[in-house]
């Protein structure tokens, strides 16, 4: 989900925070809107549908993504330019942790979403649910119950536990059945004869053979459910260096259920830290609080009732915590920095995780999609292209361009759900003629952050022309919202409106453009590239960009910010929600450490980059490239 991940520097030096008890890891409407992307948790490009698997690993060492990274972007390529600053800029190193960089969720009543309560709620009807539900715990011994917690936790070497059933009949192997999936939700049962005699094994439906066999589309099991109480658990998931929806398959696959009886307001970042809030049809509290015991990397708690589920976009915004690692400016340099981020602000620019970290840009495929070239299309995705990647893409792309044959090149890959794996597919089975259709397989997620992107370097482009020519004043000619619909601003107007008020948009058909020179740039830019603005409607439906409106400059809230000094650059220095329920003290920071670190703190709404923020106090470029060789300059 490219959207929702931040910056991630490749050099990691192995933030390991146990979040287990085992103390041993947009959819374009067709009005015109105002922005409503997010870096982490506004209304993504991400629905009910899976998005496409990165074909390559995170884990490739430091040299081989950086060799990679020699061939990516930096911020000049994607037109991030300008700044609103004066003050003089600092080095630093952003993630060099993904504990350096926590995010809460802010929710729909605007209340920052913590992780403080493992507690399952009471409700009325528990005691009357207990009656009426079978006995099933005293159905397993105490001995099976130790076996079957060992396996839970991975513990038990032969991978499953074999219950014989004395008493033989089907009530009462419904009731094993039942205890176990019950008390040790992961766990999956199946009933075998052997010598006459019949045991129900139970295995782990994480497991990797197992996983074959566990069917997730199924519809949950039906189980008691009392009237008075909401049909979606609501939840607050604490998750560390894992994307949402990697969380929710795994809960998924734990609970056996589909992804989609989830619902969220906003995808989060990997490499990070976040806390967010998750809704679940139909599963009970005590089922998810069962899965802190063997989940690695993830804990749940704050468990509530309720009669609906989350809507993607809901929430008010994200609190942020940043920790800016070995800094070089000065203590004034740093306040000038920060109270400049905290009265003017920062450009509102789309972030570098909008365009890929490959060779070959995301903005490229977008604006080949919307010419209509879909043998370029191809191309793109599938061409080699310089910088270090996985062997199986490498030899993939290589059969590619010598064969142009979709079945040879995807026997290459070993990861078929990867965008290049998905369209080979569809080329193996639609033809080379029917590429509209071949690309169709791509989740659509996938294929709209395509021209997503496009617009997005489009709208960074004009927003620094439009900063270069005008600075930070509102002018004539420029655009500001009434309600939805966007207004042009007379000169008189301009002088009661400042630059908190502008709005840009991006190209679509159903949008308006500044009426000073700005606007024309647009047009130039889109005939540049052989595209016309004028005629955005595609002729697949889904690539027509009807367009929306993006605020140019944006002031965060509740910014705070300290200085501080440590000797370990191994240790964390954010006090997390996991080791406050933990008890576990707060990091100590040393007046005279060896090393200075910058931590702030401040709130943004949907539709906006962390990492633009930092930006402008840095003045640092931000892209993975730039990271990259400053965090490699620092180890050696």
């Amino acid at each position: 989900m490219a959207e929702s991940e931040t910056m991630s520097l490749p050099v990691q030096t192995g933030d390991k925070r146990g979040c287990s008890e085992d103390k041993d890891e947009d959819v374009p409407s067709k009005k015109p809107k105002v922005e409503g992307d997010h870096e982490n948790g506004g209304a993504p490009d991400l629905n009910e549908e899976e998005p496409a698997e990165e074909a390559s690993e995170e884990d490739d060492d430091g040299d081989t993504f950086a060799d990679m990274m020699k061939h990516g972007l930096t911020e000049t390529d994607v037109g991030i330019l300008k700044y609103v600053s004066d003050h003089e800029g600092f080095s630093g190193i952003l993630k060099e942790r993904y504990s350096d960089f926590v995010v809460h969720e802010i929710n729909k009543q605007g209340k920052t979403v913590h992780l403080d309560d493992l507690s399952i709620p009471v409700d009325s009807e528990q005691a009357s649910e207990s009656e009426q539900l079978p006995k099933e715990s005293d159905v397993l011994t105490e001995e099976q119950k130790k076996q079957l917690g060992e396996l839970q936790l991975f513990k038990n070497k032969e991978g499953n536990v074999a219950i014989e059933v004395m008493d033989d009949t089907k009530e009462k192997r419904t009731l094993v059945h039942k205890a176990i999936k019950t008390q040790f939700p992961g766990l999956e049962t199946k009933t075998e004869e052997k010598d006459r005699r019949k045991f129900i094994v139970a295995y782990h439906a994480a497991g990797k053979k197992a996983l074959a066999e566990v069917k997730t589309t199924k519809a949950p099991r039906k189980h008691f459910w009392p009237k008075n109480r909401g049909s979606y658990c609501h939840f607050t998931l604490y998750k560390e260096n894992k994307d949402t929806m990697d969380a929710i398959n795994v809960l998924s696959k734990f609970l056996r259920l589909r992804p989609n009886m989830f619902s969220y307001m906003g995808t989060k970042d990997k490499r990070a830290i976040t806390v967010q809030e998750i809704a679940v049809l139909k599963i009970t509290a005590e089922r998810l609080a069962h899965l802190n015991k063997c989940l690695m990397n993830l804990k749940l708690g704050n468990f509530c009732y309720k009669n609906h589920p989350l809507k993607l976009g809901e929430l008010q915004g994200n609190h942020f915590t940043v920790v800016i690692r070995n800094i070089s400016g000065t203590s004034e340099q740093v306040h000038q920095a920060m109270t400049s981020l905290k009265t003017t602000g920062f450009i509102n620019y789309f972030g570098m995780q909008r365009f890929g970290t490959t060779a070959v840009p995301t903005q490229h495929v977008g604006r080949a999609i919307l010419r209509n070239d879909w043998n370029e299309v191809v191309d793109l995705i599938l061409k080699p292209r310089p910088g270090a990647e996985k062997e199986f893409l490498v030899r993939c792309r290589e059969e590619w361009a010598k064969s142009q044959d979709p079945e040879a090149a995807l026997k290459k890959l070993p990861n078929k759900r990867c965008v290049e794996g998905q369209l080979l597919r569809g080329l193996s089975m639609y033809g080379k003629k029917n590429i509209v259709t071949a690309f169709g397989l791509i989740p659509r997620n996938s294929r709209l952050m395509y021209i997503h992107s496009y617009q997005s370097v489009v709208w960074n482009t004009m927003v620094s022309r439009r900063i270069d020519s005008f600075g930070l004043k509102a002018v004539e000619g420029d655009l500001v919202l009434r309600g939805t619909a966007a207004h042009v601003l007379s000169a008189e107007e301009a002088e009661t409106h400042t630059i908190h008020d502008i709005v840009m948009p991006l190209p679509g058909f159903d949008v308006i453009y500044p009426s000073h020179h700005i606007g024309e740039g647009y047009r130039e830019m889109l005939t540049a590239d052989r595209l016309d603005i004028d005629n955005m409607r595609h002729k697949v439906k889904d690539y027509s960009l009807a367009g929306a409106y993006r605020r140019v400059v944006i002031r965060p809230t509740d910014v705070s910010w300290e200085v501080i000094h440590y000797d370990d650059p191994r240790i964390s220095l954010v006090h997390t929600d996991f080791e406050k329920l933990e008890n576990k003290p707060a990091p100590v920071f040393i007046k005279d450490g060896k090393y200075r670190a910058l931590r702030m703190e401040f709130s943004l709404p949907p539709s906006t980059y962390a990492t633009m923020a930092i930006r402008e106090v840095l003045k640092l470029d931000t892209s993975i490239k730039k990271q990259t060789q400053l965090n490699t300059t620092w180890l050696n």
